[in-house]
């Protein structure tokens, strides 16, 4: 699936939902869908800075594309976390570049975080970035 079908499954899944507590009730599913992060990559290179609570973000690189895998200790930033990476992972370093993330505006996620939650799910969507620009520069190289 591409990345913009993903995104489409997202805002079907959320707009099943007409109050905010039924999609934070969502969001707290899919953070506890998520795998435990394997203690390893629980290290300070993949704290996320900007977050208000601590998030995790690690990537590998398989076969042309980046698998993420993430954890949080806070449930709906959890549940962020798993949203993004079924949205990102199992792409190309290219294809994360020329993504465009509308899911999160059209479920009207950052209306309803907190200014600091929200500038954590700016500086998650920038790490997942950086990571596919180290990465396609590796291909390159």
């Amino acid at each position: 699936m591409t990345i913009n079908e993903l995104q489409d499954n997202v805002i079907e899944e959320f707009s099943a939902f007409d109050d905010w507590m039924d999609k934070y009730a969502l969001l707290i599913d899919l953070g506890n869908t998520l795998p435990p992060l394997e203690e390893k990559y629980k290290t300070e290179s993949n704290l996320i800075e900007g977050c208000q609570s601590r998030v995790w973000l690690q990537a590998d690189y398989e076969n042309g594309k980046l698998i993420f895998k993430g954890e949080s200790d806070a449930v709906i930033v959890k549940g962020i976390v798993s949203l993004l990476i079924n949205v990102m992972s199992d792409h190309t370093p290219q294809e994360i570049l020329d993504s465009d993330l509308y899911f999160i505006e059209k479920i009207g996620l950052k209306e309803h975080l907190s200014p600091t939650r929200s500038n954590g799910l700016v500086a998650m969507v920038k790490q997942m970035r950086m990571y596919a620009l180290a990465f396609r520069a590796k291909e390159q190289g």
